[in-house]
């Protein structure tokens, strides 16, 4: 969009000069997810038979950005319908990770954490169902947040949906922290957005008197040793500098998270995804295994099964945070996916195999329990040169508290390495 976002940057240079009514992005590059429809602009959701469909109205997030002073120069990829947690399609291509291209920068929101890391926006938009902020943050090196249902306006009808959120990412928390607070508050479109909303900042918590959980596995989540590693050097600076860390056990696996996640999604995006791709003859492995397993566990559970599952976990949630302040745990299990990898036969982290590969990802509980905020960011680096993460989950609507905590993490255990150096194209 590079006409446009130069016209755009020259406005803002006047009204910059003009000195008078400067909004909080004026002038800043974003990069929106293409979910994130502009008026006028192709709206294909990553499939071919869509590739010519043209948005009739801006996506509340982009309809903030305009109000915010944002120059929006560039779009970026996600899976089929966001259903991913890697960034490839037929329309596309591959979405490779600039820190190692044989591997995913993760997704949905991949194109996003890929941008932002290789250097090519200074902030990004993403959106979460079940990690799709999260875990491309961990897999680049960047930072972002999934608000806490209803923080951020979202599109009808699925913004109805409560496992889902629309949000930032940035290269620090306090590049986040922005735009957080540029996109929350209300929109006439959504209905179940919030206000007054809630502002947050980047100043660091005070560790003493910070209580943080540290929960590694989730219950059973079998994390990789690096992983693992990172997370708990991650805590260990938290206490070195005089907080309270205590490790918790919760009372998860994660197949049953997975299928109260399925057994959701079976009666909302799986239909909607069902019915948006009918007639396509291009789908992409991953989206008809989505749409497979998202039916069939609707066909073993009703909608009020799910709620009441849910229920429990966000109770077994609350219960283990009762004493703390926030819960730590790594983002991703594994150091890294490859980058064209579709992963329909499931996936193997350590000596366990996982029936999905949905379950090498910590994020889905915090959608289960979706009035959380959680903040992903960096913890260090695998072998593979691919970056970790930490979630940094806040009690419900305690937004500012993981902003806090997320920076002093940041102070703490700083992420210099700055923008990735592109490795070469695998062969």
């Amino acid at each position: 969009m590079f006409e446009e976002a130069l016209a755009g940057a020259r406005e803002a240079e006047a009204r910059y000069r003009a000195g008078d009514d400067i909004p909080p992005l004026l002038g800043l590059t974003v990069a929106t997810k293409e979910k994130h429809a502009l008026a006028g602009r192709t709206l294909s959701q990553g499939l071919v038979a869509c590739r010519d469909d043209v948005a009739t109205q801006d996506h509340p997030v982009v309809s903030a950005l305009r109000r915010s002073g944002a120059v929006i120069h560039a779009r970026t990829t996600s899976p089929e319908f966001s259903c991913a947690t890697v960034t490839h399609t037929r329309l596309w291509g591959v979405t490779r990770n600039p820190w190692n291209t044989r591997y995913s920068p993760g997704g949905s929101s991949g194109g996003a954490g890929a941008a932002l890391a290789a250097g090519m926006t200074t902030l990004a938009t993403a959106s979460d169902i079940a990690g799709s902020t999260r875990v491309p943050a961990a897999s680049t090196g960047t930072v972002g947040f999934k608000a806490p249902y209803g923080r951020i306006p979202g599109q009808p009808p699925l913004s109805a949906d409560h496992y889902r959120g629309d949000g930032p990412m940035g290269r620090s928390v306090a590049d986040v922290a922005l735009l957080t607070n540029a996109l929350a508050g209300r929109h006439p479109a959504d209905h179940t957005s919030l206000w007054p909303t809630a502002t947050v900042g980047a100043e660091p918590a005070d560790p003493a008197g910070l209580r943080v959980a540290l929960c590694v596995r989730l219950g059973d989540y079998p994390v990789d040793t690096e992983v693992e590693a990172a997370t708990r050097a991650v805590a260990d600076v938290l206490a070195s500098a005089g907080a309270l860390v205590e490790e918790v056990e919760l009372p998860w696996t994660s197949r049953r998270i997975t299928e109260i996640g399925f057994t959701h999604f079976g009666h909302i995006l799986g239909p909607a995804i069902a019915a948006a791709t009918q007639g396509h003859e291009h789908l992409a492995g991953y989206t008809r295994r989505f749409i497979a397993d998202a039916r069939a566990a609707a066909e073993r559970h009703t909608f009020l099964d799910g709620l009441t599952a849910q229920a429990q976990v966000q109770g077994e949630l609350a219960a283990a945070m009762a004493p703390f302040d926030v819960l730590l745990c790594p983002t991703n299990a594994i150091p890294a996916l490859e980058a064209d990898g579709s992963y329909t036969d499931g996936i193997v982290v350590g000596e366990r195999r996982l029936e999905h590969y949905w379950e090498s990802h910590l994020t889905l509980p915090f959608n289960i329990a979706n009035r959380c905020p959680v903040l992903a960011v960096p913890s260090g680096r695998a072998s593979t040169g691919v970056p970790t993460g930490v979630q940094i989950v806040g009690h419900p609507y305690d937004d500012g508290r993981v902003f806090a905590v997320g920076a002093l993490v940041e102070q703490l255990r700083p992420w210099s390495a700055g923008y990735a150096e592109l490795a070469p194209e695998p062969h």
